[in-house]
């Protein structure tokens, strides 16, 4: 296995973080009491319990490098995640910045900022 990341992300209930993020196409590989394991393709999202986590005051955030940035955008759109920029779970969509990648966002129902980033061609 080559060397590599995941990020370690706060759930508040297992059970509604899996089926958010199975609405995007991420499928169980792990769950005990303590811990969950999504994977989408090549990305890996895990999961610890912090059920008294309040949304709004969250700090946790990763970036999930993708290929195809508008296809996952497409993804997120058809799961019926809200674009706004209010509340959570909500979407923003990509845009091209200065150094000529794409980056959007996708915030999940417990606050958390996932960065969605595509490098320039």
């Amino acid at each position: 296995m080559a060397d590599h990341a995941t990020p370690n992300l706060p759930s508040r209930d297992f059970t509604e973080t899996a089926a958010f993020y199975a609405a995007l196409g991420f499928g169980e590989s792990w769950r005990d009491a303590g811990w969950m394991i999504l994977e989408r393709g090549g990305l890996t999202l895990e999961f610890f319990p912090y059920p008294d986590l309040d949304p709004a005051q969250s700090s946790f955030g990763c970036c999930l490098r993708l290929d195809d940035v508008a296809a996952f955008c497409a993804v997120i759109e058809a799961a019926g995640v809200p674009e706004t920029t209010l509340g959570w779970p909500r979407f923003h969509r990509p845009r091209r910045e200065a150094w000529g990648g794409w980056v959007g966002a996708l915030i999940d129902p417990d606050g958390t900022l996932l960065r969605l980033v595509q490098e320039p061609d």
